[in-house]
Formats: C-alpha cells, structure tokens, sequence
C-alpha cells in the first residue's frame, strides 16, 4: 500500500513540475517557487517506489532544502540573533563522533593485510582532487574565494558516503574503511599544507590555524567516538589495548593544545585551561554517555545505529541549506558554472581513481573501491573550514554543491557496478 502511495506521488511530482514550469513563463514567480519545493518533496517520496532509485530519495530531500534557501533565504539565515551558521561544526563534530563509534584499532589491520591498496589509495586521495580542482580553477574564470572552495574540496579526505558505495558497488569494503580512516586521519597534516600551496594566492591559509580547526572538527570527535565505541565494548577488547587507548587518546589532547598555544600565543595556563576543556568534551563525556547507553538501552547496537544514522544525514542536510542560504547571492551568479565544475571534478576522481588502479593491476574489486575514495569528498568538513576562515558564503560553494552532486553520481555508479559481478564474485558463485 505504501509502495504504490509512493507510485502515486512519483507520477504527480512531474505533474507538479510542468505546473511550475507553466507559473514561471506566466511570470507567476511566487506560486512557481512553492510548487517547485513541493516538486521536490513527491519526488524524494516518489522515487522510493522503486529499489533502483530508493537510496536517492535522501539526497533529493536535500534539493528540497536547497531549493526552499534559494527562493526564501531569510528563513536559513538566523533566528533573532541566532545564526544557524554557528550549528555546522557542532553538527560535523556529531557526525565525525558516529564515524569514530562505528570504528575500533581492527579497522586498521587493512594497512597489514592490504598494503599496495592503501597507498595508492592515499597517495591517490591527496594528489588527484587537489591537482584536478588547481586546473578547474586555473581554467576557469572564477572568484578567488571560490576557486579557493574548489580547490578545498580537493583536498579534504573521502567521505563516508564512499563506504556505503563501495558495499553497493561490489568492491573492497574493508580497504574503502581502512582508506576512510586513514586519510581522514591524516587530513590534519597533509589538507593544510595542499590548501597553502595551492589556494595561497586566492586567500591567506593558516596552516597552522587550519590544522588546529580539522584536529576539533575531525580529530577529537572521532576519538571521542573511539572512546564510545570501547566502552561499550570493554569486555571483548583485549586489556592491553583498554590500557594504549586510555594512554594514547590524552597525548592526542595534548598536541592539539600545544598546536593551540601555536596559533594563539597562549601561555602556560592557556594550555592547561585548553586541554582541559579538549578532556572534559571529547574524553570524559563519551565515557559518560557510553555507560548511560549501556543503561538506558542495553547497549543494543540497532539503536545506536539508528539515532547516528538520522543525526548525521540531518546534520550533513542542515549544513548544505544554511550554506546555500548564506552564499545565495553568489550562486545567482556564478552556480551553473559551480555546478558543472562540481560534475567535473567529481567525475574526474572517478576515472582517474580507477585508472591509475589499472595501471597498477589493482583487482576489480580494490579498482572501484579507489574510485570511490578518491571521487567522494567529506564536503560537511570542507563547509566547517570554510566557516573557521570566515568565507561560508563564498569558499563555502563548492563544498555545498559538491555534496549532494557526488552523492546521485556515486548512486548512478554504485548501481551500474552491482549489476555486473567482478571475477572475485564469478569465482565464489555470487550472482
């Protein structure tokens, strides 16, 4: 009954647009702009009639959004004198503390047992989107601050959309994981310096500023998540490794704190005053939470699960709308042209992640992961540092438009891959 409710609202929804389309060359601009969020609404309700577009309904939710900031900006702005820009690094913190829950030191065993593909999937990662968003902004005529968010966008991590794509795909979800974490984790080291070199001249990046900013967006979050994560599962983790996790997430505070004293010329009670606040949020509240959990529920997984799943596809649609919101007035201006460079570097990181697995005679399996990873960026991350430099208007764009554009392509891709078994599947007799 549900599903043909959804045929139903499938069928009106482009009923709904010619109605729109009629409005608009009637010059009945206001009703046209409503009709076109209620477009949107069937549509992401619509295509969940049919398991080959299911998982897009999300992402066309987030056009609703986009589109609702587009014609009525002043909604997604602020509130009084609340902005609803100060909620995307706590919202990007949330989501960074799903992915650390979801994770343990075993998703790192993939840096033993598959070397090659972790290297070249890193070295692929931090020099294919950096190099083909520099040419993308070299060729066109774009804003500095918005070429700086093109090339921005290219050297943030993967997302972790990329791991849900790789397991539609058929490909190697263990190295699309291991890859994930890895160069997320080291995005604090590598992202900095690539924006420095290559975004210099369009804006002024504080290397060490900016450094500081993913250590708190990313770092400490997904520690945070780690710490969850063992908590609930104390009794099966081995004692030694209770102990190193307890020992080393500290030191992980203490070097973002001496990278604080850094940027901000604190002295010595600036530094005790920061750590303790990094211990207090990202350290001893998991803990807490944690055994509250374990309390409340049961530590029952699904539940957890569940409430991190909405939180983080809230979060990441909340961030894309107040982006959109915030930087309208350039995206009147230059966002067919953002648009289609998005395309092009999305699509890029596809087939030249690919490619270069070919050339190292990677299986069919490790060639699509790496596509994956290279082609699918952590846009919620880049619109935070954009935020941090001030320039969520402007260096915020790419990120905003890059996010839900990755995520149709990488549907589009994941689903043409499912569709044909690799020679690993043939030889165990999957269909």
């Amino acid at each position: 009954m549900k599903r043909n409710l959804y045929k139903v609202l499938f069928g009106l929804s482009w009923a709904i647009l010619l109605l729109s389309v009629i409005l608009f060359l009637t010059n009945n601009h206001g009703p046209a702009q409503v009709v076109i969020i209620l477009f949107f609404i069937a549509l992401a309700l619509g295509v969940r009639s049919f398991d080959a577009t299911r998982g897009l309904s999300y992402t066309i939710s987030i056009f609703t959004g986009v589109a609702a900031a587009m014609f009525y900006p002043q909604y997604f702005v602020s509130v009084g004198n609340f902005r609803f820009s100060l909620l995307i690094v706590p919202l990007l913190q949330l989501i960074m503390f799903g992915m650390g829950s979801q994770m343990s030191f075993r998703d790192f065993v993939g840096i033993i047992k598959m070397p090659k593909g972790v290297i070249i999937g890193i070295i692929a990662q931090f020099s294919i989107m950096p190099l083909v968003a520099l040419t993308i902004a070299t060729v066109f005529s774009f804003p500095p601050e918005i070429s700086a968010g093109i090339i921005l966008i290219g050297c943030v991590p993967s997302g972790l959309a990329s791991n849900v794509m790789s397991f539609l795909a058929r490909a190697n979800v263990p190295l699309s994981v291991t890859l994930s974490a890895i160069t997320t984790l080291l995005s604090p080291l590598i992202a900095p310096v690539l924006m420095k070199y290559l975004a210099g001249t369009m804006i002024e990046v504080n290397v060490w500023k900016m450094m500081l900013d993913m250590l708190n967006m990313i770092i400490l979050p997904i520690v945070a998540g780690f710490l969850f994560n063992l908590i609930l599962n104390l009794k099966a983790t081995p004692r030694k490794s209770v102990v190193l996790q307890f020992l080393l997430f500290p030191v992980i505070m203490v070097l973002t704190s001496l990278i604080y004293v850094k940027v901000s010329g604190a002295g010595l009670p600036g530094f005790l005053t920061y750590f303790a606040r990094r211990m207090g949020l990202f350290y001893l509240m998991p803990v807490i939470a944690a055994y509250l959990f374990i309390y409340l529920f049961r530590n029952d997984k699904k539940i957890m699960d569940t409430i991190l799943s909405y939180v983080s596809m809230i979060g990441i649609a909340v961030i894309v709308v107040v982006i959109t919101a915030a930087g309208r007035e350039s995206l009147l201006v230059v966002g067919i042209g953002l648009l289609l460079t998005s395309l092009i570097h999305n699509l890029s990181g596809y087939s030249l992640g690919y490619l270069l697995a070919v050339l190292f005679k990677m299986p069919e399996k490790d060639r699509r992961t790496i596509a994956f990873e290279v082609g699918m960026q952590n846009g919620g991350l880049a619109s935070g540092l954009a935020l941090e430099m001030g320039r969520i208007a402007t260096v915020g764009l790419a990120p905003a438009i890059f996010g839900p554009l990755m995520n149709i392509t990488g549907s589009v891709l994941a689903n043409f891959w499912r569709g044909r078994p690799t020679r690993e599947d043939v030889a165990q007799g999957e269909p």
